[in-house]
């Protein structure tokens, strides 16, 4: 078998919210290469239909599920559905959610309330939902999908950050809670890569812009970071940080947090130089073809 999950898991049960593209579509194809039944579910039906029929080629076992994370109402009547079709759970994967920047008071308390709703609720609704399944088994897994935002703080990004330092936040709790039950909790923490997180974004031209040129410009793929994410939840690891710059900045977070925010403050001091930076970069990118149009025409529409 290629995962040590699917060893320590022979009944091979996983449940994976915003399975339709991205990472958690990722996900789902390095479980089917093992034979997994996967609960795929996601908002975007067209989207989930393609990536179920892609699983089923690996080799996997998909059962799909329309589901807003953001609707407790909905999302309990899916998580009883699918333990009812596999009679237990195995792995739980909160991994939707959506991605956006502004300054705090202008981006809106709509915008607030919709963006915690997804990113924060969704993940809270997913493992209340699930978790007295794990308890009643005494064992399994969950990893939540948090980011670095969850502990760099980078200014015009706070919606973003609050929801996922409340993501951090909530899996410290729940591996305390369940730890000694046989039920791991991780919790990944990955920068930037190429997802489609800021489709939905309701932020202003110039967030968004910025957005698309640190999207394209990331070498970190959701095929490496699923890959890596399986690896270490195999090992029972908690912290799950990459790649080496989320690292150095959970680091400089611990230990030298003083200096990380002064580090902030500057750049938003200088945002002029660092937008400047990040066009050369972007530009650098796209000379050497390295900027995936495709992609950014998906993600970025309103462009």
């Amino acid at each position: 078998m290629k995962h040590h999950l699917s060893k320590k898991f022979p009944a091979k049960r996983a449940f994976i919210t915003g399975s339709g593209s991205g990472l958690g579509l990722a996900l789902c194809k390095e479980l089917a290469s093992d034979g997994w039944t996967i609960g795929m579910s996601d908002i975007d039906g067209v989207a989930l239909k393609k990536a179920s029929d892609e699983i089923s080629k690996l080799g996997g076992n998909p059962l799909s599920y329309g589901l807003d994370v953001s609707d407790k109402d909905q999302y309990r009547i899916v998580a009883k559905k699918f333990l009812a079709e596999t009679g237990g759970i195995d792995l739980l994967v909160n991994n939707a959610g959506v991605g956006d920047g502004g300054y705090v008071e202008e981006y809106g308390l709509d915008n607030w309330d919709w963006l915690l709703s997804i990113n924060l609720h969704g993940v809270i609704y997913g493992n209340a939902l699930f978790i007295p399944t794990f308890k009643a088994q005494k064992t399994g897994a969950i990893i939540n999908i948090a980011s670095a935002a969850a502990f760099t703080s980078l200014p015009r990004m706070g919606a973003y950050n609050v929801s996922k330092a409340g993501v951090r936040a909530l899996s410290e709790t729940m591996d305390a809670e369940l730890n000694h039950l046989g039920v791991t909790v991780s919790c990944v923490m990955p920068t930037f890569f190429k997802t489609k997180v800021m489709q939905h974004a309701r932020g202003k031209a110039e967030e968004l812009e910025m957005s698309k040129m640190i999207f394209a410009t990331s070498e970190l793929t959701p095929e490496r970071v699923a890959k890596h994410v399986l690896k270490k939840v195999g090992k029972g690891r908690f912290h799950i940080i990459l790649p080496a710059d989320a690292k150095f900045m959970f680091f400089m977070k611990r230990f030298f947090p003083s200096v990380l925010l002064r580090l902030f403050r500057q750049a938003e001091k200088r945002q002029e130089s660092f937008k400047n930076g990040l066009r050369k970069k972007y530009a650098n990118a796209e000379k050497k073809g390295k900027v995936d149009h495709q992609y950014l025409d998906e993600v970025f529409k309103k462009d």
